[in-house]
């Protein structure tokens, strides 16, 4: 009876397909759009933030860069509450329509030269509004696709929402080549820096169409939220789980996005192999991803097979970035940084389904969202700053080696403190179709 029921509640494929593609569309839009602003941030500081020093430009270009990420635990607060009171649904369209109208702004937005101090003002809000829908997309969107299956496909539901992730990072980085390949400078200045946020903007609202198509599910709760909540309900998830979020933000900032720059400036080697690895690296994230999440499926702890992937990574570490700095050719160099993403960014499904399954439903989006927003603010939004830093003080090439290792201990203390939910009965926790 009580099985008969589990799989009366859940979608059917057709449904499931939506909530996936509309999931999988959407997630990756925000996290494009969210990331393709670093590509333009010396056009955005000439054009925005205009001075009499170029490098003062840039570094107030990148500011409104990191105000994102400063909004973001904000955007987890007030889109999980909304997911967690009036349904993952209503939340995902929220983050979603913020998104797309901070992107169209960034798009449409005259320079300082057309109309002054408002050009600075209105690319900071247009910032401000895209880190706030940043930070409540991964609550909503990893629940949704968990709260779709049953107890044994959950790893591989919730992947496809890291997956994504990889998908914007690829694509980010191959429209920022296209646009700098087939461009001149003095068009990529004048209009072509606005190419990526239109293709961004373009797909914004086929995701809001797809959101709104989605199953409505049960009602939750509606219940007070805020951090205090938090602390007081679920002190130890919470702070485990933010703890835990050391290794992977760490390790997508640096191994993806800071990459390219430590490959040029620190390593000297050919610019054309810098996008080429950010490309190549999300491509990795987005076929890996799913299938450790498929394998997590299939043992009883979520824990077991990120202990394993987290030693990997550890121990590929140094011996990867001695590699890098000891003259191996351009080609090894990529296979050597693909093959340490592959281990490093690749347990988007069991972290996310292990937090999420130590709050309750109607905490569950809040929670996770919170995570993973202050997760990135502490851990991953600072570390390329940090790290060249180090390299300028210290002179050593390795201390992104040494970083990575450092966030890797960190979790790995952090996953074994983590208290984890126990599985539901067998019959239970199959009772459901394979994820179409």
């Amino acid at each position: 009876m009580q099985t008969a029921a589990r799989k009366a509640a859940q979608p059917s494929r057709a449904e499931l397909r939506r909530i996936v593609t509309a999931i999988v569309i959407g997630n990756g839009f925000v996290a494009y759009d969210f990331t393709v602003y670093s590509f333009s941030a010396v056009i955005i500081g000439n054009l925005f933030f205009p001075s009499s020093n170029p490098a003062s430009s840039l570094l107030l270009s990148l500011a409104t860069f990191g105000a994102g990420f400063v909004m973001r635990p904000l955007g987890a607060i007030m889109i999980g509450y909304i997911a967690d009171s009036r349904g993952r649904k209503a939340g995902l369209t929220v983050s979603l329509t913020l998104m797309t109208l901070g992107t169209w702004l960034i798009a449409c937005l005259p320079g300082y030269a057309s109309i002054g101090p408002a050009a600075t003002v209105l690319m900071v809000l247009a910032r401000l509004m895209q880190g706030l829908a940043a930070g409540g997309e991964i609550g909503p969107a990893s629940a949704s696709l968990m709260e779709s299956v049953a107890y044994r496909h959950r790893c591989f539901m919730v992947s496809w929402r890291g997956a994504s992730q990889g998908a914007a990072a690829f694509a980010a980085a191959l429209v920022g080549a296209c646009t700098t390949a087939l461009l001149s400078p003095a068009a990529m200045h004048d209009w072509g820096w606005r190419i990526p946020f239109v293709l961004g903007g373009l797909i914004g609202p086929v995701g809001w169409y797809l959101r709104r198509r989605m199953p409505v599910a049960a009602p939750l709760p509606r219940t007070r939220l805020s951090l205090r909540h938090m602390f007081t309900e679920y002190p130890r998830p919470f702070v485990c789980g933010l703890l835990m979020m050391a290794a992977p933000s760490v390790g997508i900032y640096l191994t993806v996005f800071y990459m390219p720059a430590y490959l040029v400036r620190t390593l000297h080697r050919p610019a054309a192999i810098s996008l080429l690895t950010a490309c190549l690296s999300g491509l990795v994230i987005l076929v890996v991803t799913p299938l450790v999440a498929r394998a997590a499926d299939r043992f009883v702890s979520r824990k077991t097979l990120q202990y394993a992937a987290l030693v990997a990574s550890l121990a590929a570490a140094w011996p990867a970035f001695w590699a890098l700095t000891h003259g191996v050719g351009d080609v090894a160099a990529l296979v050597i940084i693909t093959g340490y993403v592959a281990l490093a960014v690749n347990n988007a499904g069991p972290s996310s389904v292990l937090m999420m399954e130590a709050f309750s439903v109607h905490r569950r989006a809040a929670g996770v969202a919170m995570i993973y927003s202050f997760g990135v603010v502490l851990f991953g939004g600072f570390s390329p700053f940090l790290v060249t830093w180090l390299i300028n003080r210290t002179g050593d090439p390795m201390v992104p080696a040494w970083y990575l290792m450092a966030a890797t201990l960190l979790t790995l203390a952090a996953l074994k403190a983590f208290p984890e939910a126990e599985a539901p009965d067998a019959s239970l926790a199959g009772a459901s179709q394979p994820p179409a």
